[in-house]
């Protein structure tokens, strides 16, 4: 059973939240504020968290940085606020999807699903398809989800393995911004390229043996991204 955090300092949204989910067969917890909600994501290990950025005791970022300090647990930050920068900074810090308040229960639990899922591990694939890609620099382990760079593993969020693995299993070509963006997102994206700019900045910086000049994850301006094994 999949088990839910919900992170709100709004008792009216929790206890929608709740109901829904308990409804579809979740498990939830749900934290009021930041401390709460750190303690009881390293008590409870849950599958995916839903935060609310807004929260009374500390930024919706700062916990977002204190989860991916230990976990790579999904997070679908649920917030009121706006701009492209702040929906920016909290993808930046390590959230997974962004929902606007106010918002569908469908389209939340859609997001949801898609979270979870995209955690999941790689299926099981026939004898011939091709899950250890080897670069000068890092090896990347597709049934195991794992990159490996200079005899260590690479942390990645789950959105950032997921934009990894689909430009890896289209190694060599082009691959446009929204099939990205569908891939990663989901089908009711396709126009948010600065989320594309953001993951495959991070992506560099932790692969790239000079991020301001790839090797491996190659622009092509307007179109797409393109990786390339040397």
């Amino acid at each position: 059973m999949t088990r839910v955090l919900v992170v709100d300092d709004e008792p009216q949204i929790v206890r929608a939240l709740v109901i829904n989910l308990k409804a579809r067969k979740y498990e939830v917890d749900a934290a009021p504020d930041g401390a709460t909600a750190l303690q009881l994501a390293a008590a409870r290990h849950p599958d995916v968290v839903v935060l609310d950025l807004g929260l009374p005791d500390m930024d919706g970022v700062e916990v977002i940085k204190g989860l991916r300090g230990w976990t790579r647990v999904p997070i679908l930050v649920l917030s009121a606020r706006h701009t492209s920068d702040e929906k920016v900074e909290a993808l930046d810090a390590g959230a997974d999807d962004y929902v606007t308040k106010p918002f569908g229960m469908d389209e939340l639990l859609a997001r949801l699903r898609a979270s979870v899922r995209r955690a999941e591990p790689v299926g099981q694939h026939g004898s011939d398809d091709v899950v250890i890609v080897e670069t000068e620099g890092f090896t990347v382990d597709l049934a195991a989800k794992k990159v490996h760079r200079e005899g260590r593993d690479v942390r990645l969020t789950p959105t950032e393995w997921h934009l990894l693995e689909v430009l890896v299993r289209n190694s060599g070509r082009l691959v446009s911004q929204k099939q990205l963006l569908q891939e990663v997102w989901g089908p009711s994206y396709g126009t948010e390229t600065n989320y594309l700019r953001v993951y495959m900045a991070q992506l560099r910086r932790k692969l790239e043996a000079d991020p301001s000049h790839p090797r491996h994850f190659v622009t092509e301006p307007g179109m797409g991204y393109r990786f390339e094994r040397g």
